[in-house]
């Protein structure tokens, strides 16, 4: 620990401390557009200057450690007028359209601009024309609106560990750019954290609200409407509450006012794809010669990694289709039959934490399963996607004062959930559901405790052992944010190749950091603070539901019974599972 000095006032820091970090210990704000804690600082906008008492000489607060007996001054006449000097340097190369702007009232440069209180413009404007990339399915690029903060790159490269995004030219001429010849093409996997990420609008999930509203007022077509678990922990935040407010009745409230004409929730699919996968665990695991360890497939974007980039795991991929593709296929395929009504007038809606579930919908044509069980073409299994924060715009727009609102039910019989369902919004969530009912499967006995605390947590790779009796221990890991996978598939491989048992029977992943609460598709802005504080509310829903595992769920009981079967069923691996491909990585 060392003693340093910040505009006055002492404070203690651990070694290693950036003045950045060390000034927030004192409550000031060193403004900054590159830095972003979930990665090293880099340093590249030069907003956060600073300098030591009695020196002119000015330091990067990002990038800069506190030394014993530092005395830092944040803020003085001559900061600030560099300062506004560096933004009024950006501003001169960026567009004027902050009114037409994806990112209006939502960016960071907008918003240090009027706190700066910038009413001029010294420099000369000069924008670096580029054209908009729209081809991804999920992603548009908008180059002429980078400000070269850096920050997708390194998401892109360090973070996740993809390499889709990289810096093309130098000087003014340099522009944010997709490795490919298209965004759409190359190796982007739609995780979205680019879009989360980035300051302005130089990069932004594709917005299809005017798909949502066309339907909800076209006469004669019936729409259905889900909500993925995260969502419920982080919509409120958009509306002043803090993060890990769990709005879940609201939510069914404000969709009904939307328009939507009946709502489900993805919890209840979750349940249904823990009663499919975990079967097919205990498959593999007392099945002579199967293949293991199984991997969970719910995320889309590590689904389009490892088939890009690990097409070899392929056979270890587990073929239960996601939450949000299972409820597709059972509002088509089981629902409207037993609603009365044509599953081809049906527009199924998933309003979703994550921008990959928008090429999930149309990934291959097992996501038409309905229509091939029915004979007729219902159209994809799920018609659109939209992400939490197009949920809120559609709130807004629609003059919804959603606090305001009292708190209402899903609609039956998709709608019910078990806490298992719910965790699937977390990292180990789907692994922790998982094991719950595949314990019961094997032992005929609930687990005696249902907390899986060894996957629970922030820590990029988590491993644990479960004990099922009889001598049989199941070792499990989670992953998540994608950099981190290549250490456990490489154990595996390892241990292939030497010809000894694989280190893992169950591998969960999931691409984002946290889980689907620091989906792509979330409200901006969040750190490992509020990535803690949405998993603790999603644990809360969990802890606080009656039933507590997915085999326990009467709805999905009633759902196998009347329909389809069992878990396992060939009804059910016609409807539930899915197959994988490999695909390049650039498209020529």
């Amino acid at each position: 620990m060392m003693n340093i000095t910040i505009n006055g006032k002492t404070v203690e820091v651990e070694e290693g401390t950036t003045i950045l970090a060390a000034a927030r210990k004192v409550n000031v704000e060193i403004p900054a557009l590159c830095y972003t804690p979930d990665l090293p600082a880099w340093g590249s906008c030069g907003i956060c200057i600073v300098r030591l008492a009695g020196s002119p000489k000015m330091l990067r607060a990002c990038t800069t450690l506190c030394t014993e007996g530092m005395n830092i001054v944040t803020h003085d006449a001559e900061i600030i007028a560099v300062r506004r000097t560096v933004l009024e340097l950006i501003l001169s190369n960026h567009p004027d359209e902050c009114l037409q702007c994806m990112r209006n009232g939502d960016c960071e440069l907008q918003k240090m601009a009027a706190d700066f209180g910038i009413r001029e413009a010294p420099f000369k404007k000069e924008i670096l024309e580029s054209a908009i990339d729209d081809t991804n399915p999920a992603i548009v690029l908008a180059p002429e609106k980078c400000i070269h903060c850096g920050r997708c790159v390194e998401v892109c490269q360090k973070m996740q560990n993809v390499w889709a995004l990289e810096f093309l030219g130098r000087g003014f001429h340099s522009k944010i750019a997709s490795a490919s010849e298209t965004f759409g093409e190359g190796p982007c996997v739609k995780c979205g954290q680019c879009t989360a990420h980035c300051p302005v609008a130089a990069i932004y999930g594709r917005d299809d609200t005017k798909k949502v509203w066309k339907a909800i007022q076209t006469p004669g077509v019936h729409t259905v409407v889900q909500i993925a678990p995260a969502v419920r922990v982080a919509l409120a935040e958009s509306f002043g509450l803090e993060p890990g407010a769990v709005f879940t009745g609201k939510i069914y409230a404000a969709l009904r006012r939307l328009g939507f004409d009946t709502i489900f929730d993805t919890n209840f699919s979750a349940d249904l794809t823990i009663m499919e996968e975990s079967s097919e665990l205990v498959k593999r695991l007392t099945e002579k010669g199967s293949t293991l360890p199984l991997i969970t497939t719910c995320c889309p974007s590590w689904v389009d990694y490892m088939e890009k980039y690990y097409p070899d795991m392929i056979p270890h991929f587990s073929t239960a289709k996601s939450p949000q593709q299972m409820m597709g296929v059972m509002i088509k395929a089981y629902w409207a039959a037993k609603a009365g009504l044509d599953p081809a007038k049906v527009h199924s809606v998933a309003v979703m934490p994550c921008t990959a579930k928008k090429w999930e919908i149309h990934r291959n044509d097992d996501m038409k399963s309905a229509g091939s069980f029915l004979g007729k073409d219902t159209g994809y299994d799920v018609d659109t996607v939209i992400t939490t924060r197009e949920l809120v715009r559609m709130i807004k727009q629609a003059g919804i004062e959603l606090l305001k609102l009292d708190e209402e039910e899903a609609d039956s019989p998709l709608g019910p959930h078990t806490g298992a369902g719910a965790i699937f919004g977390v990292t180990g969530g789907v692994m922790e559901a998982a094991v719950r009912t595949a314990y019961f499967n094997v032992t005929g006995k609930e687990l005696p405790d249902f907390n899986l605390k060894s996957v629970r947590g922030l820590e990029g790779i988590k491993e644990g052992e479960v004990d099922f009796g009889n001598g049989t221990k199941i070792r499990i890991a989670v992953a998540h944010q994608l950099a981190n996978i290549a250490s456990v598939l490489d154990r595996i491989k390892e241990a292939k190749a030497a010809g000894r048992d694989v280190p893992y029977h169950f591998i969960e992943v999931m691409a984002c950091r946290g889980g689907c609460v620091g989906g792509g598709g979330q409200p901006r802005g969040f750190t490992d603070e509020e990535r803690e504080k949405r998993t603790a509310g999603i644990y809360s829903i969990d802890e606080k539901s009656k039933h507590r595992c997915s085999h326990q769920n009467p709805f999905i009981q009633q759902l196998y019974k009347e329909f389809l079967e069992s878990p396992g069923s060939h009804k059910a691996h016609e409807l539930l599972h899915t197959t994988y491909t490999e695909r390049p990585l650039y498209i020529k």
